[in-house]
């Protein structure tokens, strides 16, 4: 595994339906990889057969239509797979995973004078100002 991503669905995008939580999860790994996706030919493998449906439907809400509009940048083609055969999908899906309420002890002690500690102008701050306006600083001048 190269890198991997999840989604906590809000109030509203619970309340979706199946299908439209299908598309909701291609879009979100579409756009969450974007940058590595675009220009490639990318196959997804879903059981949710509805889904090629759903990206030709003519009277569509408008958030399958920024949606779809999303999913026009990429060379995407959509193939069935039923669930029994995409194993790997179906045990995730149906993963327990123990929740950790506790998390990570806060440190709370810094050293104030690392956190007080701002200078004025950075070092870099005349080579800058020179770029862009042309103008030597008169520390430079002899």
């Amino acid at each position: 595994m190269i890198y991997y991503a999840s989604k906590t669905l809000n109030e509203a995008q619970r309340n979706y339906t199946t299908n439209q939580k299908e598309l909701l999860t291609v879009v979100f790994a579409l756009d969450k990889f974007r940058a590595y996706l675009v220009g490639s030919f990318i196959v997804v493998f879903t059981d949710c057969s509805a889904l090629k449906y759903l990206l030709t439907k003519q009277d569509a809400k408008a958030s399958l239509i920024r949606w779809i509009l999303l999913l026009q940048e990429f060379n995407l083609q959509i193939k069935d797979k039923k669930g029994v055969e995409n194993v790997v999908a179906d045990h995730l899906s149906r993963l327990a995973i123990a929740h950790n309420s506790l998390g990570l002890p806060i440190n709370h002690d810094f050293p104030e004078e690392s956190l007080m500690l701002v200078e004025v102008a950075p070092w870099y701050a005349h080579i800058a100002n020179y770029l862009v306006t042309g103008e030597v600083p008169s520390e430079w001048k002899a």
